[in-house]
């Protein structure tokens, strides 16, 4: 039969024995305290990455839409292909084992800051595509309109474009934020104490790997809910009213 017992989470980790209620004091842990830990390690990857992807991916989809400046274009599809089309385990792993050795002051990094930079990445060319398709959704006389008030190129990417390009882009971005969540799961590989790293370890001592896996996906399930919770209010927030995307190619 399959071992259901929840009162795992309230076991200590080193004695097993169960404490009343779940929470050890002093240096000693329960496994529900662990996994609270291990949660907190999670949260802080993914939206560390999410930021990071935020903030790159915005830089690299606006340079792939700019007129008249090829070169900054081609870098930007090139960023993107390189970022997309590499799985994700195997950056993880070029930034762990092989920059490090190739770029010695990497060797100082913590593994968390080159973890959260291969998820960045990854996700910014997502975020990228993303955001090159809501600029070039928008209607071509949303860019004459800026030029014909007097702004410059940065100007009106950023007073016009962008504004109404990421109104255009939440539903896609929401759902990238959702999974930032998931594939956070990979920094097990580098062995930061994260979610499924502790449902490795945890259900291998205790032998309840059901539980164990219950309660991680649960925490799983509770973060992306919650990033889907806030994503979508500040989706009503911003949306305009009776605004439709047409046209196109507002960034040319």
């Amino acid at each position: 039969m399959l071992n259901l017992d929840m009162s795992v989470f309230c076991q200590d980790t080193l004695t097993n024995e169960v404490v009343a209620s779940c929470f050890a004091r002093g240096s000693d842990q329960t496994y529900l305290q662990w996994m609270l830990t291990a949660w907190g390690w999670t949260v802080s990857v993914a939206l560390t990455a999410l930021f990071l992807a935020l903030v790159v991916g915005s830089i690299i989809g606006t340079l792939r839409t700019l007129p008249d400046s090829p070169w900054l274009v081609r870098f930007g599809n090139a960023w993107v292909e390189l970022f997309r089309n590499v799985p994700l385990l195997v950056q993880v792993f070029i930034w762990y084992f092989v920059l490090p050795k190739m770029i010695p002051p990497m060797r100082d990094l913590p593994p968390f800051v080159l973890v959260v930079c291969a998820l960045g990445f990854f996700t910014s060319a997502r975020i990228a595509e993303q955001l090159r398709s809501g600029i070039q959704a928008l209607p071509r006389g949303q860019r004459y309109a800026g030029m014909a008030v007097g702004f410059t190129t940065p100007q009106y990417y950023r007073f016009v474009l962008l504004p109404m390009a990421y109104r255009i882009i939440m539903p896609p971005l929401t759902s990238e934020s959702m999974n930032i969540f998931k594939n956070s799961s990979v920094a097990f590989a580098v062995s930061i104490p994260e979610l499924t790293q502790f449902y490795l370890q945890a259900g291998e001592e205790t032998s309840a790997q059901i539980p164990i896996y219950i309660g991680v996906i649960a925490l799983y399930v509770i973060s992306a809910m919650l990033i889907n919770r806030i994503m979508t209010f500040i989706e009503r927030k911003v949306r305009v009213p009776g605004f439709v995307a047409a046209g196109g190619t507002g960034g040319h």
